[in-house]
Parts: structure tokens; C-alpha cells; sequence
């Protein structure tokens, strides 16, 4: 888009005077030039208007100027971009070890055979691609609770558990954010110190005021436990206190079965409410009810607490975006009600969620044969990530000649751990190394090979001892 006005002046203005100055200075100068003065006019009103002078000929040039010229660039995601970073790199040895996704030995992406079985009966049996409900699909949401709580479990034969279908763990956390900034305002969330990098993101996005407890001891490379307990026990009463229900990310480092009991003492005793984020069912220990003994242990307890559930993971199904929030409450009616505010939630966050990953965990989880086939294949992926997590210590306790103890890798459980490096030190592991990893020090050991595990730990001799 260009168009041009011509005036004649009848001054030649300083070039050293700005475009709206030119123009104010003929004014000044007893021009009566009409144009010039509606040129003016024109460019206070409508900012894509540019004037140039040249001589005693003024020249205005409409430009196109975008609407949105004071939106700043983002910054990269921490995490996602560090998968960004790997593909532009040409070197044979790299390796990336940001993103928590499983891979094989081979380090190729890694599609369940349970998965492509129970696609094929949704295959077979033609169904089809209508919306499902706000809350997502039934089968789906009953498996789902049962899976997380255990079928028999009082919360579940009680009717006190509202479920809704999200968009995998990110979503179904939003939307319990969202349920908090509604229903409870002014509560604080009381987040691990580390957490997950998208953690803060979905609170401050939805208006939830949040702060730290302790968790990482960087003396010792695992929990502050003492810190933890002090810090919720000195929060504001009343408070959602986010746990991991297994394998913490990004640590890898979970209480004990001892320390849990103390945890939910302390939350009980401040009338706090367990918000837990359970990610890693079954891919944490190998164990679907190992992994969950933390959530029904507060269960248990007749505590009313939230769970998001997340399906990426433990079937591998990343991209289907399928998970669950669920809200255990005091009584069958509080959970009818609060299911309908969840659903009124998310109407106009995405209306309903997508059906195809929730046919396949409805169709796994409901199925005895798909089911314990799953169970076997999920023990193969933890014992794989187990198997390079013991070859990688055993790798730096030969090399590593100081006699530091590297042990607190093998105490660590999941597919991530926590190394202890510092930025420097992880930035050296990427720019000399070729080694991917979020600068916080954390490696996803699913993307790790056994036949890599000498090189890498190389690198983390090399960083550790050598840089600051």
C-alpha cells in the first residue's frame, strides 16, 4: 500500500528536525499551505502515515504498520526448546535428553504395542468422530478413577470422586486452576521447589497466587524434608499443597512411604488441601498401584484433595493429549456439584475434549487381556530406563577418579534425573558435549541408550570437575 501528497513550502526546514517539527515549522514560518497543515492533522491521527522532506517538496507515504507492533518476542520454552536446539545440530554424537519422552535402545520413538491393538478394535468397529460431552467420555472416566484409586476403593463405590476428561496433566491442571481462582479466592498453591517448568505457568495464567516449599537439597541431591514439612506447615491454613505423585519432576527424587504419613499429618493438622499431579503412573516403579499408594493413602484418610492425571507417559500417547482432573470430595452430592462447575470450566476453555486417546486408555484399561498386556509393557520401559540408570552410575564411578559418590542417581526413580549440575556446568554439557538437557541440571533418562551411557558420563565428569 503506497500513496503520495506533494506541498510546496516555502521554507527549506532543517534536515535536522524531525518529521512532525518539518511540518510545525512551516506552520510557524506564515505558511498557508493546506496541505501541509492537513498532513498534520492526517499523522497525529493515523501513525502509518510517514512524511520525508526533501527540499520544498514534502512527500507523506502511507506504510502498512501492524496492529500488533508492541508484541514482544517470547522466549523459547525451556524445555521444548531445547528439542529445537538438538535437530539444528549436525553432530553424529549428540543427544537429547530435554524432553520426557520414552525411547527405544535404539533412541527411536516408541509406540505401545497395546495401543496399536486397541486402535485397531476402534477400527473394526467403526466408530465415530462425534463430540463427546463437556466432561469427556464415560468409559474413559470411570477407568480412569478406578485406575488411579482402585476399584474398590471407598472414594470410587461411595460416588465421591468427580472426573472430568482434560487435555492430558497441562490441561487437567488448568482447569483445576481455574476451579481454584473461581471457588476458592485468594488461596495460595504451594509449589515443590524445583518443580515442573509449566507448573508456574498454569497458575499465574489462571490468577492463582502460588509459593515455594522446599524439596531439593543440593548438598545432599535429595529431599529437604525437614524444609518441606517446615514450609507447609508455616503456610497460610487452608492452602492446595501440589505434590508429585511419583517420580517428582525434575528431580527423581519421591519420599518414603514413612515420610509420606508425616506429610499428610502436617497437611491434615493445617486443613490444608493435597493437590496431587500424577503423571507417571506405573512408569515410575513399573507398578500402576505402587505408584498411586500415595494419592489413596491420603485418600484414605478421608481427605477431600484433587488429582490430575496424565496418559502421555505410561502409554506413550503424546500427542492425544488425554488425562483426567479429578476432585475427591466429602459426599456424593458435593461431587455431582462440583463436577458441573468443572464442566462449566471448561465450556468455553475447549467445549469438550477429543475422543481418539480417550477410546484407547477406555479400551486398555477395560479390557483383562489389553490390560495386562499393558502392565507387561510398561514394566519393559521401567526396566529399560532402571537398566541405563544403573550402567550410567556404574559408568561415572569408574571414571570419575575424585571419589565423589554418585549414588544418589540410583536413589532416584523415573525416567529423569536430577545431576546436581549448574547452569555453567549444563551449558558446557551442550556446547562442548553435544548433550541437550534443561539447564536446571535434569536429564530425561528415556532418551538415553545404553550404548551412550560411557560418553555421557564423560561429559558429566568433564563439567562437573572442570567448569563453575
Amino acid at each position: 500500500m503506497a500513496s503520495t501528497m506533494l506541498s510546496v513550502a516555502s521554507a527549506t526546514p532543517s534536515a535536522s528536525l524531525t518529521l512532525q517539527e518539518n511540518l510545525k515549522t512551516k506552520l510557524k514560518l506564515g505558511t498557508s499551505d493546506q496541505t501541509t497543515a492537513t498532513l498534520l492533522r492526517k499523522e497525529k491521527r493515523n501513525p502509518s502515515i510517514k512524511t520525508k522532506t526533501c527540499g520544498r517538496i514534502t512527500m507523506a507515504v502511507a506504510v502498512n504498520v501492524s496492529r500488533f507492533e508492541g508484541v514482544t518476542m517470547a522466549p523459547p520454552d525451556p524445555i521444548l526448546g531445547v528439542s529445537e536446539a538438538f535437530k539444528a545440530d549436525t553432530n553424529e554424537m549428540k543427544l537429547n535428553l530435554g524432553v520426557g519422552a520414552y525411547r527405544t535402545e535404539e533412541l527411536q520413538p516408541y509406540v505401545l504395542t497395546v495401543v496399536k491393538k486397541a486402535e485397531n478394535l476402534m477400527l473394526e468397529r467403526g466408530e465415530n468422530k462425534e463430540y463427546l460431552p463437556i466432561e469427556g467420555l464415560a468409559a474413559f472416566n470411570k477407568v480412569t478413577a478406578e485406575l488411579l484409586f482402585g476399584a474398590d476403593n471407598p472414594v470410587i463405590q461411595q460416588q465421591r470422586v468427580a472426573t472430568v476428561q482434560g487435555l492430558s496433566g497441562t490441561g487437567s491442571l488448568r482447569l483445576a486452576a481455574a476451579l481454584i481462582e473461581r471457588y476458592f479466592p485468594g488461596a495460595k498453591v504451594l509449589i515443590s521447589s524445583p518443580t515442573w517448568g509449566n507448573h508456574k505457568n498454569i497458575f499465574n495464567d489462571a490468577r492463582v497466587p502460588w509459593s515455594e516449599y522446599r524439596y531439593y537439597d543440593p548438598k545432599t541431591v535429595g529431599l529437604d524434608f525437614d524444609g518441606m514439612l517446615s514450609d507447609i506447615k508455616a503456610a497460610p491454613e487452608g492452602s492446595f499443597v501440589l505434590l508429585h505423585g511419583c517420580a517428582h519432576n525434575p528431580t527423581g527424587i519421591d519420599p518414603t512411604p514413612e515420610q509420606w504419613e508425616k506429610i499428610a499429618d502436617i497437611i491434615q493438622e493445617k486443613n490444608h488441601i493435597p493437590f496431587f499431579d500424577v503423571a507417571y503412573q506405573g512408569f515410575a516403579s513399573g507398578s500402576l498401584d505402587a505408584d498411586a499408594s500415595s494419592v489413596r493413602l491420603f485418600a484414605a484418610r478421608g481427605m477431600e484433595l484433587l488429582v490430575a492425571q496424565s496418559y502421555s507417559k505410561n502409554l506413550g500417547l503424546y500427542a492425544e493429549r488425554i488425562g483426567a482432573i479429578n476432585v475427591v470430595c466429602s459426599s456424593a452430592d458435593a461431587a455431582v456439584r462440583v463436577k458441573s462447575q468443572l464442566k462449566r470450566l471448561a465450556r468455553p476453555m475447549y467445549s469438550n475434549p477429543p475422543v481418539h486417546g480417550a477410546r484407547i486408555v477406555a479400551n486398555v484399561v477395560g479390557n483383562p487381556d489389553l490390560f495386562k498386556e499393558w502392565k507387561d509393557e510398561m514394566e519393559l520401559m521401567a526396566g529399560r530406563i532402571k537398566s541405563v540408570r544403573q550402567k550410567l552410575f556404574d559408568s561415572l564411578s569408574a571414571k570419575d577418579k575424585s571419589g565423589k559418590d554418585w549414588s544418589f542417581i540410583l536413589k532416584q526413580i523415573g525416567m529423569f534425573s536430577f545431576t546436581g549440575l549448574n547452569k555453567a556446568q549444563s551449558d558446557n554439557m551442550t556446547n562442548k558435549w553435544h548433550v541437550y538437557m534443561t539447564k536446571d541440571g535434569r536429564i530425561s533418562l528415556a532418551g538415553l541408550s545404553s550404548a551412550k551411557c560411557e560418553f555421557l558420563a564423560d561429559a558429566i565428569v568433564d563439567s562437573f570437575h572442570n567448569v563453575e
